[in-house]
């Protein structure tokens, strides 16, 4: 060829001729750009270059006025753009080799005809600069939709442990670039990995942009849940993580497809195998039936709960499945008269999979008989769907935000492995509470997180007795046979008691039970002998679960010990003789309660009997053994037996009258009855218990920590396990004092446990201190 026929080739062209020569032999002026031919074609050679099956889904483009096709070298063998990331946008050819018969941008024809032969080879120029863009209002409807799509970029919404990486709905709005007033659907896929979800994704919204990250690594490309927002479409694209796949957090990662599919308006099933799999039809219908059991219930309590203007759907979203072979026919293919649906159905019904949750099931199915996939047929598939709205309504972004994270809040948490049933794809260990009752080993059967909303655990099964947690629950006999369902403690004293006198009960006649609406119901000491046990007399009982983190049931509401303790230490404080008050008022009474009946009160007593002296609070009251009257100490020193009032053989107190006139004899009406003899002996036996109060009150002056724990009830936190404030948390110190709430049992500093507040279940009758948290609850704690 010589050097004038080449430059005259070079010159610039002003109409671009079919590049295909397959009818018209190259004369004719091109129409369409084919991508997957890499050429520009005329009519007729568009028309007949696109006859086979195989070949008619072609993307192409028709050329209008100014058109400068792209550079061919630039692109991969599968269309796709090799440094694009480099670049960012396609390179424009800048001239056609007619020998190759490529299109060459200036650094491609350089690197690839700079030398050797290739040199030689004829060129035609296209535009010497860089193509301009059509105007908006020139552009047809395609390629309008492909600029569109340029600028979207996907975005991780969900990691792999379930946690949501977007932080509020203003964040999901602005991340998807959409307006907040944008009414949306949603398009979800799913698959087993390596299936190409991702790349199915790219081509059926977004034109094969890499939108969605494919690699041909063996490792998945996709972890967690990414989202993009499709502006043509206008629905929120979500790309999930494969099934099958080699990872760990399997169950929560399986988990975390229900809360995306529950979410969805359409899920594409993407499956690249020559026949359908029975994995497809087990996800499927066990989707449905954790959807209907687990979510349903969710969906409309967040809908009343966020008090969304959109009611979210409790039937849930449509399904495409979207099947890919090579060498087998398609679904239903054989026969033409059955459509694939209803095979699809027969399938369900031979596995005993029921995909009741789903609005609806297509099929379509695409044989690749050549790369790359046809996905037009998918694509009007799904807006086929998406322009139904019979079932699923678009609704705004922060409605999709809310409900998800609902779905969240309530199923997240880790699932114990040997709790697991691994024979389904979506077992209900996925979303019930993982709780295990610690006496008959059952389980909680409540949703996951359900105490965050005060609702208690639940089992269907009977627990059974456990003396190690004394799971029992007394309720009230007379009630119970009123009708009425009403739950008793025993505990130290009745509500009706003051402390100290509640004290001094529970030491003479034990403990009590004591029913809101009949009052004391039964005294564990009411009589010296014979008391029986309450189960058979008063109260019924109740086996009831014991779930991990609660308080027990019956045992240790009987904190006269501790109660003791508050009382020296609120004393020691205030008064500084400790043994006085107190001990007075607790020994008063006591004397009272076991004192004969010939003896008078000692809330009567206010002088001695005989020099008349008034008692002060220092004052010790002596009774006389003969005549019961009160006397101080000088007048009632003198001891003798007095056989006439029971009192014998050893010597007592009298007073000098009595002493003096010990050779009288009382009348028989004056003789001690049975009753009183019983009192004389609770009398001799109280003097006995005197004694030993006096002695602990002498050993109040021993450390108050070292008997704290000896006092402590059983659902308090012992001392030593208490590092910091169980609220604020605080490291303890000496300067920072430990306190337990009554309530909950736990350690809180003075600041976030100040409040005061009567525990009746605690057997705390009084208002005594409960820390922040057990203060803000409704209700009798």
């Amino acid at each position: 060829m010589s050097a004038h026929t080449q430059t005259a080739e070079k010159g610039q062209n002003t109409a671009l001729l079919c590049q295909e020569s397959y009818v018209c032999s190259g004369t004719d002026e091109a129409v369409f750009e084919c991508d997957e031919c890499r050429s520009l074609q005329c009519q007729r050679c568009e028309e007949e270059l696109h006859q086979p099956e195989r070949l008619r889904n072609h993307e192409r483009t028709r050329i209008r006025p100014g058109h400068v096709p792209y550079c061919d070298s630039c692109k991969g063998a599968n269309g796709n753009i090799m440094h694009a990331s480099m670049t960012g946008s396609r390179q424009i050819a800048a001239v056609r080799c007619q020998v190759c018969k490529i299109n060459l941008c200036v650094e491609c024809q350089k690197r690839t005809h700079a030398g050797g032969n290739r040199r030689k080879h004829p060129v035609t120029v296209y535009h010497a600069g860089k193509a301009q863009e059509p105007e908006e209002e020139e552009m047809d409807e395609e390629t309008r939709r492909r600029k569109m799509a340029e600028k979207v970029v996907s975005f991780l919404l969900v990691d792999e442990t379930e946690e949501i990486q977007v932080r509020n709905e203003e964040d999901f709005i602005k991340k998807l670039d959409c307006s907040p007033d944008q009414h949306l659907k949603v398009v979800s896929i799913f698959g087993n990995t390596g299936d190409g979800k991702s790349h199915t994704l790219n081509h059926a919204f977004f034109y094969g942009r890499e939108v969605f990250k494919t690699s041909p690594a063996q490792e998945s490309c996709t972890v967690g849940v990414w989202a993009a927002y499709d502006p043509v479409r206008k629905v929120v694209v979500i790309d999930t993580e494969g099934l099958l796949g080699a990872t760990v957090n399997l169950s929560q990662r399986t988990r975390l497809l229900l809360k995306v599919l529950a979410i969805s308006d359409l899920v594409i099933y993407r499956t690249r195998a020559d026949r359908l799999h029975n994995d497809l039809f087990k996800f499927l219908g066990d989707a449905s039936e954790a959807y209907l059991k687990h979510f349903t219930k969710e969906l409309k309590a967040t809908t009343a709960r966020c008090g969304l203007d959109v009611p979210l759907s409790t039937l849930g979203p449509g399904v495409i499945i979207f099947h890919e072979t090579v060498y087998t026919k398609l679904l239903g293919s054989d026969h033409p008269s059955e459509v694939p649906e209803k095979l699809i159905q027969d399938r369900f019904r031979k596995l005993s999979c029921f995909p009741e949750a789903f609005s609806s099931i297509h099929y379509k199915g695409t044989r690749t008989y050549n790369p790359p996939t046809d996905f037009s047929g998918l694509r009007r598939a799904v807006e086929q769907q998406l322009e139904n709205n019979t079932t699923r309504s678009p609704r705004q972004p922060g409605v999709i935000y809310k409900a998800l994270k609902a779905l969240s809040d309530r199923f997240s948490g880790e699932i114990p492995d040997d709790q697991m049933a691994h024979s389904s794809f979506f077992p209900d260990e996925y979303f019930t509470c993982s709780s295990v009752c610690l006496s008959c080993g059952c389980g909680c059967k409540k949703s996951m997180n359900h105490t965050k909303e005060g609702v208690p655990h639940e089992s269907k099964s009977r627990c059974r007795y456990s003396h190690q947690y004394d799971n029992r629950v007394y309720t009230c006999k007379a009630c119970y046979e009123r009708g009425m369902e009403v739950s008793v403690v025993p505990k130290t004293s009745a509500s009706t008691d003051s402390p100290w006198l509640g004290l001094a009960k529970y030491a003479w006649s034990g403990y009590v039970i004591e029913c809101p609406n009949c009052g004391v119901v039964y005294r564990s000491r009411q009589y010296w002998f014979g008391n029986q046990d309450p189960v058979n007399t008063v109260v019924r009982t109740e086996i009831e679960h014991v779930w991990p983190g609660t308080d027990g049931f019956l045992k240790d509401n009987n904190n006269a010990a501790q109660r003791l303790l508050d009382g020296m230490n609120f004393m020691a404080q205030s008064v500084s003789e400790l043994s006085l008050g107190p001990t007075k008022a607790v020994t008063s009474w006591l004397t009272d309660q076991i004192a004969p009946a010939y003896w008078r009160p000692n809330s009567q007593i206010l002088s001695c009997n005989k020099c008349n002296t008034p008692f002060k609070d220092n004052d010790t009251k002596h009774h006389c053994r003969a005549c019961g009257e009160g006397f101080c100490d000088g007048c009632s020193s003198k001891t003798r037996p007095v056989p006439e009032r029971g009192w014998g053989p050893a010597p007592v107190r009298v007073c000098d009258n009595c002493y003096d006139n010990r050779g009288i004899q009382l009348d028989v009406a004056e003789l001690p009855s049975d009753e009183e003899g019983g009192t004389l002996i609770a009398r001799k036996v109280g003097e006995a218990v005197q004694n030993t109060l006096g002695a602990v009150v002498t050993a109040m002056d021993i450390p108050l920590g070292l008997v704290k724990d000896a006092a402590r009830p059983a659902y308090w936190v012992p001392d030593h396990e208490i590092l910091h404030c169980h609220n604020c948390r605080k490291e303890f110190s000496i300067k920072l004092s430990k306190h337990h709430c009554r309530a909950c049992g736990q350690g809180f500093c003075d600041e976030c446990s100040h409040d005061r507040r009567a525990v009746p279940s605690r057997g705390w009758d009084h208002p005594v201190r409960v820390c922040f948290n057990c203060n803000k609850k409704p209700g009798d704690l």
